[in-house]
Formats: C-alpha cells, sequence, structure tokens
C-alpha cells in the first residue's frame, strides 16, 4: 500500500520586488520546515522518493527537511493543477513505497481533498498530509485514498 505524504512549501517572504519563482523562505519557515522533517523522521515517514516544485521556497523547504530521499523537481508543480499533480503521482517510480510531494495552494490542498474526500478546512504553509493508498501508484485515483494524518505548524 503506497503512502503519499502532501506538503505546501513552508512560509515565504513576500514578493515584492523578486520573481514569484524566486522567493525564498522566512525566519519561520525555516524553523517550521526543520520541524517538518524532524516529525517526519520520529514517525518513519521518510519518503523513498519526492517530486518538488522547482521554486525556491520549495527547493529550500525540502533541503531543511534533511531527509535522506531521491528526487525529481517537476515545473508541472508549480503550475499549480490539481490535475497535474494527480498525473506525476500516478507516475511514481514503482519501487517508491513512500512519496513525498512537495509544492503550492491552492492545488496540494485540492489534490487532499480529491484522493480522500476530505481535507482541513485551510492547509496552511508547512502544512502536510499523510495518505494511505491502496493498489499501486499507477492505480491512484480520486476517493480511493485514506487521510491518516494531517500536521500543520502551529498544530
Amino acid at each position: 500500500m503506497p503512502t503519499l505524504i502532501v506538503l505546501r512549501h513552508a512560509k515565504a517572504v513576500a514578493g515584492f520586488g523578486t520573481a514569484d519563482i524566486d522567493r525564498v523562505l522566512n525566519d519561520r519557515g525555516r524553523r517550521d520546515a526543520a520541524a517538518a522533517g524532524e516529525w517526519l523522521r520520529a514517525n518513519d515517514l521518510v519518503p523513498a522518493h519526492t517530486l518538488c516544485s522547482p521554486a525556491a521556497r520549495t527547493r529550500e523547504t525540502l533541503a531543511l527537511l534533511a531527509l535522506d530521499t531521491g528526487v525529481s523537481y517537476e515545473p508541472g508543480i508549480y503550475d499549480n493543477d490539481p490535475d497535474g499533480l494527480l498525473a506525476l503521482v500516478t507516475e511514481a517510480p514503482d519501487d517508491a513505497g513512500t512519496l513525498l510531494l512537495v509544492g503550492h495552494n491552492p492545488s496540494v490542498h485540492q489534490l487532499v481533498h480529491d484522493l480522500t474526500g476530505q481535507a482541513p478546512e485551510t492547509f496552511p504553509t508547512c502544512a502536510l498530509a499523510v495518505i494511505d493508498l491502496p493498489g499501486t501508484w499507477p492505480d491512484v485515483r480520486r476517493g480511493l485514498g485514506t487521510l491518516r494524518t494531517v500536521r500543520t505548524p502551529k498544530g
């Protein structure tokens, strides 16, 4: 049974004068990302593979998680389209029992809802959802997942 971890990037600096894709994390974002990595390790949720947006804030979030994982930087994640995210998940490596997707709202929040039929009311920066899925990655479809847990920096 594959496990998908959906993570919204940590809190970034305001975008004034910087291209959106180049925005980096602020101090709180750096602390929250490091804490999320500690939580993932403590709960034995280190992914075998990660799909990450190429944006600076997602790359920095991933680096601060400090996880030993293979990584694919996927430009389609930055497009913020939940259908595109679902397509990427279905193409995950067969040997990745646990997959991490690091992306942006609103698409990551929508993906959690699409896969499980439920999601928290809000999905703040550095929130993560752990979803259990039946079958294999190519079998992933809307409504087939079970939401195991949601973690937010303040919760």
